[in-house]
């Protein structure tokens, strides 16, 4: 499927021979995700990056809604019922149209299957006519836009779906799968009668490389066009080099240190407190990341409706951390280690490999907190540990990278995190009455200064309480071809721009 075999683009390049590019016309495409499972529950953010599947709502490189499938909406004055008319002329790409009644069928999949869309609180989904979508709601809800158009609600054909399973994808992209070999690749060529504006590339493959080091090795040699997620080290190495060229975006993507608030050691804000002191962010976002993204707060700057200018910024203060662990009764030991009543203050951080650059956080977190006396035991393991122990509830601290583009509003992350009893990937063991208020109220308000107050609320509440610790903020970065025009990132990683990419003439 790719140009070369890998091996031989490692010997053109220990030869220092540079390998011929894009001789085949084909965008060869790589990035870390495997391809699990045909339902969109499982790998619909890929069908949806390769441009062969939609949404009824797109969102533009802010995060705002803007039409798709649906062309355009209204919402009654009650906020109770969406009327979503679709774009006309549209077909899948089995040669069917797109009616009312397909999109309707295949949100009402995706909504009884587990996805965000599950939780918004849809009522019922039903065609009016051929071309209106018409959602009714058990309460109003204002991101219902944001939730719709997530990757999990696309639409797929009547035929794509042998009762509610999906046993292959048709969509209405503008790019249509012609292979498939999960979980590591598949390959697209151009929807003749796509709906929109028409490609100029006609054919794309995708292949799952877990290995950081090896994605670049196969930018560097040619073997692939158009590399995603680049590891700190490689982005460093291949910013020296004429044979790719890097394009790289701050998203909404954050390193968290998650906190069992449960936890005898950690259950007082100032425990808390003094671990997040503890940290030197700049030094460890300069050191491992390699670009300057100390994370201040929760939400990184790109997130302009979230991210709070105002908010005092979380410090970098030792001794004050190690003033608050006094406050609460713990005393250094002869090796300089701290302990109470007998106990050392010692907690196990769980973090996970898959992105490479968090093992190497977890060690300077590691020797950052031995600093104040809090002795960190390293659990590198699967990222499903992490879930796991949330749920039998032994997690105490977990290192790890979320996305709040789940959706293109936050709002969703937000729910799914840290609504009543936190969330797997968010707060645990924590209540906030006034921040589980104002996100209540975020869903169903429509005032633009109301809502900015009630994002800031918010957001404070987790600053003050920190039942989570940023340390981090992401920039993406991707290797292109210097033979491949027109690439660019998209900040919430919902396409890989394959609808706007050319060959340089």
């Amino acid at each position: 499927m790719f140009k070369n075999m890998f091996a031989a683009s490692l010997a053109l390049l220990l030869s220092g021979t540079a390998p011929a590019m894009a001789t085949d016309g084909v965008v060869d495409i790589v990035a870390p995700f495997e391809i699990t499972g045909l339902d969109p529950a499982k790998s619909g953010d890929i069908f949806l990056r390769m441009g062969i599947v939609e949404t009824l709502v797109e969102a533009d490189k802010d995060g705002n809604p803007i039409p798709a499938l649906a062309k355009t909406w209204s919402v009654s004055e009650d906020g109770l019922v969406w009327r979503f008319e679709l774009q006309p002329g549209v077909k899948f790409q089995d040669g069917a149209a797109l009616t009312a009644a397909a999109a309707a069928s295949a949100l009402n999949i995706a909504k009884a299957k587990a996805g965000l869309l599950s939780k918004a609180p849809i009522a019922d989904i039903k065609a009016e006519g051929e071309g209106t979508v018409v959602v009714t709601l058990s309460k109003p809800f204002v991101p219902l836009l944001a939730f719709l158009a997530e990757n999990r609600a696309q639409i797929l054909a009547p035929a794509a779906y042998e009762g509610a399973e999906v046993k292959t994808i048709i969509g209405t992209g503008p790019f249509k799968l012609t292979k498939l070999e999960a979980p590591q690749s598949l390959a697209v060529e151009r929807f003749a009668d796509y709906w929109g504006n028409k490609p100029q590339i006609e054919k794309a493959t995708y292949l799952s490389v877990s290995r950081a080091e090896t994605r670049a090795l196969m930018a560097e040699s040619g073997d692939a066009d158009y590399v995603f997620n680049l590891d700190p080290a490689s982005r460093t190495r291949l910013a020296k080099s004429d044979k790719v060229v890097l394009e790289s975006v701050s998203i909404p993507r954050s390193v968290l240190l998650k906190v069992n608030a449960g936890h005898a050691f950690l259950s007082d804000v100032k425990a808390r407190e003094a671990l997040s002191l503890a940290i030197d962010r700049e030094g460890l976002a300069i050191a491992i990341l390699r670009y300057p993204a100390a994370a201040t707060q929760l939400f990184p700057p790109s997130l302009k409706i979230w991210h709070d200018a105002g908010l005092a910024p979380l410090a970098y203060d030792p001794e004050k951390a190690k003033a608050l662990l006094a406050e609460l009764g713990w005393s250094a030991g002869d090796d300089g280690m701290l302990q109470k009543d007998g106990k050392p203050f010692a907690l196990t951080l769980t973090t996970y490999p898959d992105r490479p650059e968090l093992p190497l956080i977890a060690a300077v977190l590691q020797d950052q907190l031995k600093e104040i006396g809090v002795a960190l035991t390293i659990n590198s393991t699967n990222s499903s540990e992490i879930p796991a122990k949330h749920q039998d509830g032994s997690l105490e601290l977990a290192l790890m990278a979320r996305n709040f583009a789940l959706v293109p509003d936050p709002i969703g992350t937000m729910l799914s995190d840290y609504g009543p009893g936190g969330g797997d990937w968010g707060a645990m063991n924590w209540t906030n009455a006034g921040f589980e208020a104002a996100l209540d109220d975020l869903t169903r308000v429509t005032d633009p200064a109301e809502g900015e107050a009630l994002r800031h609320r918010a957001v404070a509440a987790i600053q003050a309480d920190l039942p989570v610790i940023p340390i981090a903020w992401y920039q993406q970065t991707v290797a292109v071809s210097p033979q491949l025009e027109g690439a660019e990132l998209d900040p919430f990683e919902r396409s890989f721009g394959l609808e706007d990419m050319r060959w340089a003439k």
